[in-house]
């Protein structure tokens, strides 16, 4: 028969291999999520290959693994220029980027976390953009094109940060801003521009009128060489009539009748009054 104390040491024994085993095995494997990538290192050197999601063994105790979130993020960076005629112009940028899952032992030995590669690589990046994209325009084609000054901007940014294994998504103007002397001049403009049209609206309307005038005169013009035309028309009747009448009175045998134009404005027909009638 065993002894006892002989037993109980055996158990103690086999615990605590079983405890050791357990706490090796456990730092022999590391699992990794979806959205997430991880970089091995043993003794401190980055391992090649990214760990990919799943579980992965590792050598205990001597090795360990650095997670990187892959999925998409937001960050928001102030960023400040000059015009091509050299005004100020400030914005703030919202930048949706993600890691390349594959290239994370790079963004780990030359950035070594995702929070220095947000303050050491995006934003002086973004920055950069967006002096370049500025500079190739005035302030005023900053606010008329600011499409294409924002699509300048985004080609720019991506073609900088694909070196560093970052892939941007999606980039947003929250602000973009002139300084105060620019803002003022702006308005300025426009209410001179406003004046302007306004004093060209004006121009045309007595242009119009003008040649309304003209017109009424040129119809007056015409409808007294036309009343002048009748009246000598009938200047030559009324000789006619008053030689009829002498003739008459000198010992004509009948009443001699008489040329009238009639009275109603409408009409310009002539008819004959016998004066022997009256």
């Amino acid at each position: 028969m065993s002894n006892p104390q002989t037993q109980s040491t055996l158990s103690i024994v086999l615990g605590a291999l079983t405890a050791a085993l357990i706490f090796v095995g456990l730092n022999s494997v590391v699992i990794i999520n979806p959205g997430e990538a991880g970089v091995l290192s043993i003794l401190g050197k980055a391992q090649d290959g990214a760990l990919l999601e799943g579980a992965h063994l590792k050598p205990p105790f001597i090795a360990n693994v650095d997670i990187f979130d892959v999925t998409v993020q937001k960050f928001e960076v102030p960023a400040q220029s000059s015009t091509k005629d050299l005004q100020d112009l400030t914005a703030r940028f919202a930048i949706n980027f993600r890691i390349d899952s594959t290239e994370v032992v790079n963004v780990r030995r030359q950035q070594g976390t995702l929070r220095n590669l947000v303050a050491k690589v995006i934003a002086p990046q973004t920055q950069e953009a967006f002096k370049i994209a500025a500079a190739r325009r005035t302030a005023e084609e900053a606010i008329t094109e600011r499409a294409q000054l924002k699509q300048d901007f985004d080609n720019t940014l991506i073609d900088r940060l694909q070196k560093y294994a970052v892939t941007v998504q999606d980039t947003s103007v929250i602000d973009l801003n002139f300084s105060n002397e620019f803002a003022k001049a702006v308005e300025e403009k426009q209410i001179a521009e406003q004046r302007a049209q306004r004093a060209v609206y004006i121009a045309q309307e007595a242009e119009q009128q003008a040649q309304a005038d003209i017109n009424r005169a040129k119809g007056r013009s015409e409808a007294q060489r036309l009343l002048a035309e009748t009246l000598k028309a009938s200047g030559g009747e009324l000789v006619l009539q008053k030689e009829a009448i002498a003739a008459w009175r000198s010992g004509g045998s009948s009443m001699p009748r008489v040329l009238v134009m009639g009275d109603d404005s409408d009409s310009s027909v002539p008819f004959l009054l016998n004066l022997s009638d009256l």
